[in-house]
């Protein structure tokens, strides 16, 4: 049985993983965080497939045939190369949730929070425009979340400050569905609801991605059943201790990292 892969410019994506695990609890893991590279929001696109193609590579030389992009940014810029550039492997993306939004929304405004390079990329703006004619949607890139979640600040009361900054004016402005366009931002939901106090639903993909990883792999196998936990492998561009202590903190999983790529 082959492994699943997932990467992330960071440790964001380990919210993409949690969900897989719990969808295939059965089948092996093995994420990359390219934390040397991180952030890949203002990158361009050119060297974000790059980046993403020699990730790929070691993925695909981990036996992992079934690629998650686990990350917003990449997926803008790197996924439709990817499946050209790699073929014979199956790979999932990142969409940020507009369609989910637009068709729950009672106020007929919804929020998408993401990097520059999601926004400005053609897939949020397809997905957009086909979903979402008919609301309001608001776009805002929170520009210091992703290095909060990568340094495992996701309850001081500078984050709280720096989530509500974003979340108040949406809010005020009647904003009732808030899209998490980038998988670092599941790690502040808990600051997200207490701020909205109901007002406002988020609406986090990741568990859509397991869904459709799920799809993927009982496509091709029948679904194991085992008397097993699948293994999780962990690997970094940076610094492998500092990985772990994000992993045991952001998953509550303890396991090795090692360092690749660097």
């Amino acid at each position: 049985m082959s492994n699943i892969g997932l990467f992330d410019s960071g440790v964001g994506g380990l919210s993409v993983l949690r969900a897989v695990a719990r969808e295939l609890p059965v089948y092996d893991l093995v994420y990359f965080a390219d934390q040397k590279y991180c952030p890949y929001g203002s990158r361009p696109a050119q060297e974000i497939r790059a980046l993403s193609k020699r990730i790929t590579e070691f993925l695909i030389s981990e036996n992992c045939r079934i690629i998650v992009v686990a990350c917003n940014t990449a997926s803008a810029a790197a996924l439709y190369f990817l499946r050209e550039t790699f073929p014979h492997i199956q790979f999932v993306g990142m969409e940020p949730a507009v369609k989910p939004a637009a068709l729950a929304t009672r106020t007929g405004k919804v929020a998408v929070l993401a990097t520059p390079g999601t926004l400005d990329g053609e897939l949020f703006t397809r997905t957009r425009d086909e979903h979402a004619r008919e609301v309001q949607v608001f776009t805002v890139y929170p520009d210091d979340w992703v290095a909060r979640v990568e340094r495992g600040d996701i309850a001081s009361p500078e984050t709280e400050m720096s989530v509500r900054r974003v979340l108040e004016p949406l809010l005020e402005q009647g904003v009732d569905m808030i899209v998490l366009g980038c998988t670092h931002y599941p790690f502040l939901a808990p600051l997200m609801k207490k701020i909205a106090q109901g007002d406002a639903m988020l609406i986090d993909p990741s568990d859509a991605v397991a869904l459709r990883t799920a799809s993927i792999v009982f496509d091709q196998h029948s679904p194991e059943i085992q008397d097993r936990r699948g293994a999780l492998a962990f690997y970094t561009s940076g610094d492998a201790r500092t990985f772990e202590r994000l992993v045991r903190q952001l998953i509550r999983v303890v396991a090795p990292a090692q360092q690749r790529l660097a």
